[in-house]
């Protein structure tokens, strides 16, 4: 291998709260693990990555420390991001340690320039040569197909795991965006929260996730509305096993709150764009992306609530990933939305 093919061998990031995707200059998004690291307390060593870590978390011993790296879209262990991260690069590379690549990693609008340090330094501590940072939903928006390069207004809601980050993109840049800690991982949480003060029962997030999948709608449907699922947990008074019976409505009442401050917020980007930019979105509407585009009838909710036609991108959990990787690929093009950190 030349030196231009060491140079031109770069890879795109999406570090994520719940799970981090790889993509490989060439060849497309290679890596996609739950962003959970296992660390052996005794020995202080490192045991597993990803999904073989995330298949023990809530079921491991005290010895075992099962971690998530990321909160609310940023790094909240540094050491434990590094570790993840260097292995899943060293896993694409196929033990090619030498190859120092340029890295394009996803950053929330709404990080802090202490946060965007901090992933950018883990990228480089992870053997990255050149680490460029660029923002979620344009990233979000690129992946997603949209003429981002062109002066066109373009509207993205990235509903992630730990964050939902709103934009308005118009000519390579952002002319509005809003960022909540508001997304995928607090639905579960306030399923959990449901649960315990409805049904008296303590359930883990994974459960919640589950419930989440198959009861999980924002905007009312009869048939979905009546669908039910039994779970199990444990019962808060006895502390023994139990189960009950979920319906589709009451997961749908718990969830509106938080989907109120999402709706919220876009409708606040709206109020901020230049009339110019609202008759392109009453053409084009807004474009959904992230694993929380999943969630049943989200897309009719904000329809409702705007006036304008939503969509859901065709590989929502991918549109951040395949942006990084449409920009490696043509690095030139796209170099202006992008942060050189390292």
């Amino acid at each position: 291998m030349g030196p231009l093919n060491h140079l031109s061998h770069g890879i795109g990031v999406d570090l994520g709260t719940v799970s981090t995707l790889i993509y490989l200059s060439g060849q497309g998004i290679v890596l996609n693990e739950p962003s959970v690291v296992a660390l052996d307390q005794t020995h202080q060593t490192l045991l597993a990555i990803g999904a073989e870590a995330e298949a023990m978390w809530q079921r491991n011993p005290s010895s075992i420390l099962v971690s998530h790296p990321l909160a609310d879209g940023v790094i909240v262990g540094f050491e434990t991001a590094r570790l993840m991260l260097k292995h899943f690069i060293q896993q694409v590379q196929k033990g090619q340690t030498l190859l120092y690549p340029r890295v394009i990693i996803s950053s929330p609008v709404g990080a802090t320039s202490i946060e965007k340090r901090a992933l950018a330094e883990v990228a480089a501590q992870a053997g990255a040569r050149e680490v460029y940072l660029i923002e979620e939903p344009i990233a979000a928006a690129i992946g997603a197909n949209l003429p981002v390069e062109e002066p066109i207004g373009n509207m993205i809601v990235d509903i992630g795991g730990g964050t939902t980050e709103i934009a308005v993109v118009s000519y390579m840049g952002t002319v509005v965006t809003e960022s909540l800690r508001i997304a995928g991982n607090q639905f579960d949480q306030v399923i959990c929260r449901h649960v315990k003060q409805n049904h008296d029962l303590l359930i883990g997030e994974k459960t919640a996730e589950t419930v989440k999948i198959a009861l999980g709608i924002a905007y009312p449907h009869p048939e979905q509305d009546e669908a039910i699922l039994e779970i199990s947990g444990l019962r808060l008074l006895s502390g023994l096993p139990g189960s009950v019976v979920l319906k589709g409505l009451e997961i749908r009442e718990a969830l509106a709150e938080s989907l109120g401050r999402i709706v919220a917020a876009i409708k606040r980007v709206l109020e901020k764009i230049p009339p110019e930019l609202a008759a392109d979105l009453i053409d084009r509407g807004i474009v959904i992306t992230g694993g929380g585009a999943l969630l049943k009838g989200l897309d009719a909710l904000i329809r409702y609530e705007t006036g304008l036609v939503v969509h859901i991108a065709s590989d929502p959990c991918s549109c951040v990933a395949l942006g990084t990787g449409k920009v490696l690929e043509n690095f030139n093009q796209w170099e202006r939305v992008l942060q050189k950190r390292l």
